[in-house]
């Protein structure tokens, strides 16, 4: 799945506003796994074979490349290419419909009665908080026949784009000639955070400064922020993510993987200016199609330096700690049905984020892949050292950012045990930081503050910290303990931080302790705290907000040196780099994903693989046939509601879809729409052989896979009898508030 980690999913740290979408993973080692890991290995090296034509000069786009910004979209690209040139208003109504949500990942609204549309597994976090024991929502599904029935989500906020504002001059300005990388990193934060309070305080909106090129831009996003969301209708999990890790990032696919919500203000649904209609055929084979979402993080911009550092570094200790966790938590699901679900949300992003850094990391460790990379850096090397006034403008950020990795790599795992807390990773001490941090930084001048803390996004924050969401105390304490383990194994029981948070316990007795003593699960104890400022944190003898207390300062420490020594002098350098490729490109160039809005494009495409042609298409009937061949034996297994109605079901009807659009994580949930506008698909997955595109993209084989309007409409009218929906969808009438 092509989905986003949830903002408590793996190593999240409850930080300001949506967290980078991480691919997730749902796959467990199989025979399967080794086959599908030697296509993308040959599929890779195909790449080589396009070095040989390669001009010295990198060529800035190739095929349907780009995630591009909606206030510099590829205008020219499309009408050479397509024949389509998007007007603005085109543009603004795309824009509009457009949907971010908290929780990671994208959606659009579909009706004029503030609908939205989006992937089951983007909703799922929404639906494992609203479930319980007895009703299991991810599992069974759920269908709202009136707006009375429409169930209330927990702590999910959706983000419409408004506005997009170049703040770069201002930014830039305030780090003046001659200071160091401390005290430029204070002063933009600071100009940062003055900018986005200042918007916030004149318009209402939630403001963000995005940072594009690696440090090139500066833009001023402004958001319409929704609060209210409510549950209309979800399918089951056996039909949503048919055929489970064996299919995934596979094709062909046969997944109703689609969630409705509907958005509320004041009690009543929002009607919003924008919204998408729904087109009635669908697309075909080689028509242009546009994907307007939120892909999470992309490091295509990136220098073969660090290419190679998330390589040896980053990803196979990221893999470790996946695995690690994966075998703890299906050991934990292995005990009782109510283990399985409690632990489910949480399990499936961390087995689909293993696999999905497998592919990602079979990319870098590919020579033809690296080598591509070389030749593209040396040529802009060469183009800056054949250019004076270039060379001596820009230096060598190259070594700039060597230096920088050569740094990170030294503070690489102290960071990753406090500040990204894998130390402690539970649910309780993410809320615990974040009552201990906020009466902290509250009393700062907000230019001072740490990014999450700030004004601009202070309202969100707290919609986090003082969530409802069901928090599980046997699960925590097999992270908790986890967690204090790994930290143990990596710096030794001698070490003196460590033998304080123990205090004097094995891992396992403290974690109990921890849990069983803490009131932080309670949310009137946190409200209570919130209220009484440092004061009440100072005073209080939680011992999760003892030990919260008691790792501020280290994690601070290590977030400090970062931020100064590491991510201060790489955005200098990667500035350095995108300012010679304005100068070589002009600004016909997409920047790396950053988790906002974009659009892509693409056509619909079948691919070869393997000397087998792949059509783009897959059909309903398919789904029973594929079923069939795996004996219906889980995953492979589908909802009775689907067995009951196959003979209504129309086997023709068009069910999953590939094609050419540059997508990534976050973009799961996003509108796949035609020149019109009009919906016809839904984006929730790639192929095996996009996971590259994290670093370079190519169309040879790498797909978008998209769930098909067609097949939304037949199984709702057929399936799921919801005919109130879908007259909605198409317009005809607007749902009743019946009793």
């Amino acid at each position: 799945m092509i989905s986003a980690e949830g903002r408590r999913g793996p190593g999240a740290t409850l930080a300001r506003g949506p967290k980078p979408p991480l691919i997730l993973d749902n796959g467990k080692e199989c025979p399967m796994l080794r086959t599908a890991f030697s296509r993308l290995k040959n599929t890779f090296r195909r790449f080589l074979l396009l070095l040989v034509a390669m001009p010295m000069l990198p060529i800035p786009l190739a095929a349907d490349e780009g995630m591009w910004l909606f206030n510099n979209p590829p205008r020219k690209l499309l009408k050479e290419k397509y024949g389509f040139e998007p007007s603005d208003d085109w543009l603004l109504h795309l824009q509009q419909s457009a949907v971010r949500f908290n929780s990671g990942g994208s959606g659009s609204f579909v009706s004029p009665d503030g609908l939205v549309m989006t992937n089951h597994h983007v909703g799922a976090d929404a639906l494992h908080k609203m479930s319980t024991k007895d009703r299991d929502l991810v599992v069974t599904g759920y269908l709202a026949r009136t707006q009375a029935e429409e169930l209330p989500c927990v702590d999910l906020e959706l983000n419409m784009l408004m506005s997009i504002e170049d703040v770069t001059e201002r930014v830039n300005a305030a780090v003046k000639p001659g200071m160091s990388a401390a005290e430029a990193f204070q002063a933009r934060r600071a100009v940062i955070n003055t900018i986005e309070k200042e918007s916030l305080e004149a318009t209402g909106l939630r403001s963000d400064v995005i940072t594009l090129y690696q440090g090139g831009l500066y833009h001023l996003y402004r958001f319409k922020k929704y609060t209210d969301i409510r549950l209309v209708f979800a399918p089951e999990q056996d039909i949503a993510f048919f055929g489970g890790d064996p299919d995934n990032f596979e094709f062909p696919r046969y997944d109703l993987d689609v969630c409705f919500f509907r958005v509320y203000e004041d009690g009543k649904p929002v009607r919003p200016k924008h919204y998408l209609t729904w087109s009635r055929e669908g697309c075909r084979d080689g028509e242009l199609i546009f994907v307007a979402g939120h892909p999470g993080r992309t490091a295509r911009l990136n220098t073969v330096a660090h290419l190679e550092f998330l390589r040896d570094r980053s990803f196979p200790f990221l893999l470790n700690k996946l695995r690690r966790w994966e075998v703890l938590l299906d050991v934990y699901s292995e005990r009782s049905a109510e283990n399985r679900r409690r632990a489910k949300d949480l399990l499936f992003s961390v087995k689909n984020s293993r696999k999905a850094r497998l592919g990602g990391l079979a990319g870098l460790q590919d020579p033809a892949i690296m080598q591509r990379k070389l030749n593209d850096e040396k040529a802009l090397r060469q183009a800056a050292a054949d250019d004076p006034q270039l060379k001596q403008s820009i230096g060598d950020p190259w070594a700039e950012v060597l230096a920088a990795l050569r740094t990170w790599d030294e503070l690489f795992l102290k960071h990753d045990l406090f500040e990204r807390s894998t130390a402690v990773m539970c649910e309780h001490y993410l809320i615990a930081r974040h009552l201990v941090r906020i009466a902290a930084e509250d009393q700062k001048p907000n230019a001072e503050r740490l990014r999450e803390y700030t004004e601009a996004g202070r309202e969100s924050l707290l919609r986090d910290v003082l969530s409802e969401a069901p928090i599980y105390a046997d699960l925590e304490q097999i992270r908790l303990a986890d967690g204090l383990s790994f930290w143990a194994e990596q710096v030794g029981f001698r070490d003196e931080l460590l033998r304080k948070a123990l205090a004097g316990k094995s891992p396992r007795a403290r974690a109990a302790e921890l849990i069983a003593g803490t009131s932080v699960a309670d949310v009137a104890f946190r409200k209570k705290l919130l209220e009484g400022g440092p004061e009440a944190i100072n005073a209080s003898t939680d011992p999760m907000i003892e030990l919260a207390r008691l790792l501020d300062a280290p994690s601070r420490e290590v977030r400090k040196a970062y931020e100064e020594q590491v991510e201060e002098p790489l955005r200098q350098a990667y500035a350095k780099i995108a300012s010679l490729k304005f100068k070589l490109y002009g600004t016909d160039l997409y920047p790396d994903a950053t988790f906002t809005l974009r659009l892509s494009f693409g056509t619909v495409k079948g691919y070869t693989d393997q000397g087998r042609h792949i059509p783009p298409f897959t059909t309903i009937g398919g789904t029973f046939q594929w079923a069939a061949e795996h004996n219906f034996q889980p995953p492979y297994n589908l909802p009775e509601s689907w067995m009951k109605n196959r003979e209504r079901l129309d086997a023709d009807v068009p069910f999953n879809f590939v094609s050419t659009a540059d997508i990534i994580g976050g973009n799961s949930g996003s509108p796949v729409v035609n020149r019109r506008g009009e919906v016809v698909g839904l984006i929730f997955d790639g192929n095996l052989d996009s996971l590259v595109w994290d670093f370079v993209y190519s169309d040879e084989t790498g797909r978008a896979t998209s769930v098909d309007v067609r097949a939304i409409i037949e199984s709702l009218k057929k399936v799921y009898k919801a005919d109130e929906l879908v007259a909605e969808l198409f317009g005809q009438s607007s749902r009743g508030s019946g009793n």
